[in-house]
């Protein structure tokens, strides 16, 4: 596998390629359902208080049959961004972001919640709404072009879906946004999601969402907390599985007033724009080590250049792969930071290929680029929707100035004069 576009051929940029192994890796697709009894004190599944992240107590209105509810402004949500001031440098935006958000007993959400929360940082989690359905109500799913109840990721335990519930809620206290990746995470054949019409897309965002908001209906469980958001409010982008059927999904998505849509294949470090009035924040190529080509910023995407799409290779091979993932995204970071300051976008999952280096290298790049800011860097650690956040105040002949910047390019006489209406680039690249 030597470039994206051929990875992106076989099964996309979505850690489905390797079949069943790496679909059981990945979603924790179990067979059986079981109950492990984790209750709320009250018993009533409606507490009237929500616990805010920082022990104090939040007044809760339950939304629907109580899935949800409306608890106030989200805790930790960073202060109203200001436009920037004439020759001001602008910050280094780095999202890291999950793609399907569920957690199956192997201690990974909650793993990167707590390096989050060490560091101050948002993060996205883009949630898969068929982690939160249990398998018995698998026919209450009606995916476009697929049989009824069909998905491509299998369904959650009752216990993973329990635990699914409890970090989507903690992660959401702790000031993190909650996206989508649809459900059944079709990529191959004719029910697979590159098909799809807006049509199609608008029922599957419909179900995703119901299944968020009913999960206490469908589980019939009700000694849970609510989840502390109203989810249609909270949803305002996705990534779809594989990175495919954008074109079709963002008439629908602007309909829906999504704000942006981080489902684009293979972009570049450069500043995004928008796409039928929605940004686009594509997941980027980057440098990797030792190697002539980039790879996309995405644990499959190493996994597939690395080991051809097996996700449990020979262990030897691990250490050497560990260190060149990890320093495939601290390059991209370091190359952003030095030149032309683009947002850099990091896509994972919560899964354990080969031998669990793909967890360990993105931990690593985070902590490098957490020290950056702790040393002072105007480096900002954030979700999609609060990166959209502060590009929707810039002005327009600000973005379009970032926007003339080349991947590894530096402004032309430095950041000052460039953004007081200077030369427009330098031919200074890294």
């Amino acid at each position: 596998m030597r470039t994206f576009s051929r990875t992106l051929s076989r099964r996309g940029a979505l850690g489905l390629g390797a079949g069943a192994a790496a679909a059981a890796s990945l979603a924790g697709c179990g067979g059986s359902t079981s109950s492990d009894g984790a209750g709320h004190p009250d018993g009533s599944g409606r507490p009237k208080k929500e616990q805010g992240s920082n022990g104090g107590a939040r007044p809760a209105r339950p939304i629907g049959d109580g899935s949800t509810s409306f608890t106030g402004r989200q805790p930790h949500k960073p202060a109203r961004p200001e436009p920037l001031e004439p020759g001001q440098t602008p910050p280094q935006f780095v999202v890291f972001s999950w793609d399907g958000a569920g957690e199956v007993g192997n201690g990974l959400f909650p793993r990167f919640l707590d390096l989050a929360k060490e560091h101050g940082a948002s993060m996205t989690f883009f949630l898969s709404g068929l982690y939160l359905l249990p398998e018995a109500k698998k026919r209450l799913y009606e995916p476009p072009n697929n049989p009824r109840g069909a998905s491509d990721i299998g369904y959650l335990t009752d216990a993973h879906i329990k635990a699914t519930l409890a970090n989507v809620r903690r992660a959401w206290l702790e000031g993190h946004e909650i996206g989508t990746h649809f459900n059944g995470h079709f990529c191959a054949g004719h029910g697979t999601v590159g098909n799809w019409t807006p049509q199609q897309w608008g029922s599957e965002i419909r179900q995703a969402k119901a299944f968020v908001k009913e999960w206490r209906t469908n589980t019939g469980w009700t000694d849970l907390p609510s989840l502390p958001f109203d989810y249609d409010k909270e949803l305002t982008g996705g990534r779809t599985p594989c990175l495919l059927g954008q074109d079709n999904l963002l008439p629908t998505a602007r309909e829906l007033g999504w704000r942006y849509d981080a489902s684009s294949p293979g972009g570049r470090q450069v500043w995004p724009a928008k796409k039928l009035g929605i940004w686009d924040l594509p997941l980027q190529q980057i440098p990797f080590p030792g190697r002539s080509f980039e790879v996309l910023s995405m644990d499959y995407n190493m996994l597939a250049n690395q080991s051809v799409n097996s996700t449990k290779a020979p262990a030897y091979n691990y250490p050497a792969w560990r260190k060149q993932s990890a320093q495939a995204y601290i390059q991209g970071f370091q190359r952003a930071y030095e030149t032309n300051r683009a947002p850099f976008f990091v896509g994972n999952h919560f899964e354990q290929w080969n031998g669990g280096i793909y967890m360990d290298s993105v931990e690593e790049a985070f902590r490098h680029i957490a020290r950056e800011k702790e040393k002072g860097a105007d480096v900002r650690l954030v979700s999609f929707r609060q990166f959209v956040d502060w590009m929707d105040v810039q002005k327009p002949e600000v973005l379009a100035r970032l926007r003339s910047l080349e991947v590894g390019q530096r402004p032309a006489g430095g950041w000052k004069q460039f953004l007081r209406g200077g030369k427009a680039a330098s031919s200074d690249a890294a």
